[in-house]
């Protein structure tokens, strides 16, 4: 099937989403891919999603979405859907953390969403404070119960208050092609996020050489929820696509000071297995008047490989994630999570090479690798490792640093910082009122247990130093050498 098929208008200009929604509608009934023939779709006001549920060939089609007057800002352009129905298994009122087995069978290999609204989690600290959010956790379980362990259960759960489960499909659904051009809102600048994107709520997808831009950005504009959305699903790939950073606006936050506000091309949320391969971005990395392109959360092995992007980023919480062959901007790799941190072959420029978010904890409850890696700082005494964490804030769980981190092969350029900057810092100074012994935490801090150094350089010839807080750091054995 083809849009034309259905009468889509290419001219640009009349608006062509009936006609689109049309056609993958009847594509969907029949079982017939989709292919877009060429030409310019303008995509209007009207609220109104088309479904994909065959593969879909944009090409080389030109998919105009005109944000200036939306009936709904929540209404993705296209939802990439599954035929796989959602049920709730019986059974499961408790779950502990590392939990191998469920006590039930499955129809098929499932994707397994637990809540437990009795419990809050990511209580946010900063400008943006809240109240925190419900208990949750998504995970792979076989159709005998067992328990994926590259998704493993990562809390306890005292009861279950929520649980929903739909299989994953067996089949990979390809999206391909297009160029896909945003006319971005005029709206005022506060949380009112635009989701006029593609969606993807189906396991099993590749999206490959998709191209997104954005124009007609003003002096104010509300954000946006990811151009590329990727939720409550799993094994999904994103290849050879080029994004666009978004302009960076403000707003009045909770705490009632100004906050720049997050807006996302890339977007994940409750999703597993998500990688995005060979990724680029049509704005510089290193322009702080656009915010880093990717946000997430509640997500487990989330990867970079070969992308070049302004930000990965964990919001509430990643369990696994791997950065390699990339090259970051000004935001870098900021993140909270669980499991392995793995950075390889990868370079950074900014002021921290990774930040533990502060507003989640600065947490990270598992080891940390960095392999072969470049750290390029922009202010005088940068930190590989930077974070902030006071001890009297509840965040909804026990805030840990990586228990191990190892650095085996970093060079940091520090080529051009002043001659009199006292050199980077392993670890940034996470708590400045921390001075000696007789500071209380009230809600303690989980600190490295050993940190291994290997091969690490500087441009400047100067020595990597632990932190400028040496009491809070003192009892994290350092091993340089590697030995």
């Amino acid at each position: 099937m083809t849009y034309r098929d259905f009468g889509a208008p290419t001219d640009g200009m009349t608006d062509a989403s009936a006609a689109i929604a049309a056609a993958h509608a009847y594509a969907n009934d029949h079982g017939i891919p989709v292919r877009a023939d060429g030409g310019i779709y303008y995509i209007g006001d009207a609220d109104r999603t088309a479904l994909i549920l065959t593969p879909t060939n944009f090409g080389t089609a030109t998919f105009i979405i005109d944000d200036t007057a939306v009936e709904n800002i929540g209404a993705p352009v296209f939802t990439v859907g599954s035929r796989k129905e959602t049920f709730v298994p019986e059974g499961i009122t408790t779950l502990r953390r590392g939990q191998e087995r469920l006590p039930i069978t499955l129809p098929a290999v499932s994707l397994v969403t637990v809540t437990n609204d009795s419990v809050r989690h990511y209580i946010r600290y900063g400008a943006n404070q809240d109240q925190g959010a419900p208990q949750t956790d998504i995970f792979v379980v076989n159709a005998d119960g067992t328990v994926d362990p590259q998704t493993p259960i990562i809390w306890d759960f005292d009861r279950v208050t929520a649980i929903s489960a739909r299989p994953i499909e067996n089949d990979t659904l390809r999206i391909t092609g297009g160029r896909f051009i945003t006319v971005a809102n005029q709206a005022e600048s506060k949380y009112t996020y635009y989701a006029r994107n593609i969606v993807i709520e189906r396991s099993q997808v590749i999206v490959d050489g998709l191209q997104h831009r954005i124009i007609g950005e003003g002096k104010h504009g509300a954000p946006y929820g990811g151009f590329i959305n990727v939720r409550e699903c799993a094994y999904v790939t994103v290849r050879d696509c080029v994004l666009t950073g978004h302009k960076t606006y403000s707003t009045i936050g909770r705490a009632g000071t100004e906050v720049s506000m997050g807006s996302y091309d890339i977007l994940a949320n409750r999703a597993l297995n998500v990688s995005f391969v060979n990724c680029t971005q049509t704005n510089d990395i290193h322009d702080r008047t656009y915010w880093g392109i990717m946000g997430s959360n509640y997500c487990k092995n989330l990867v970079y490989d070969s992308c070049v992007l302004s930000r990965f980023d964990a919001h509430k919480g990643v369990a696994n994630a791997t950065i390699r062959n990339s090259t970051l901007g000004h935001m870098g790799i900021n993140a909270i999570g669980s499991g392995t941190l793995t950075v390889e072959n990868t370079s950074v420029r900014g002021g921290r090479f990774v930040n533990l978010r502060s507003d989640y904890g600065s947490s990270w409850r598992g080891p940390m690798l960095l392999r072969d890696c470049t750290y390029v700082p922009t202010n005088a005494g940068a930190a590989v490792i930077n974070g902030y964490y006071s001890g009297r804030h509840d965040f909804g769980y026990v805030s840990y640093m990586p228990n191990t981190i190892t650095i085996a092969g970093l060079h940091i350029d520090d080529s051009g910082l002043p001659d009199d900057n006292p050199g980077p810092a392993l670890f940034a100074d996470f708590n400045r009122e921390r001075t000696d012994s007789t500071y209380v935490e009230r809600y303690p801090y989980q600190l490295p247990e050993r940190v291994i150094l290997k091969e690490v350089t500087t441009a400047s010839g100067k020595a990597l130093r632990v932190s400028d807080n040496p009491v809070m750091f003192r009892g994290v054995e350092v091993v340089r050498g590697g030995e």
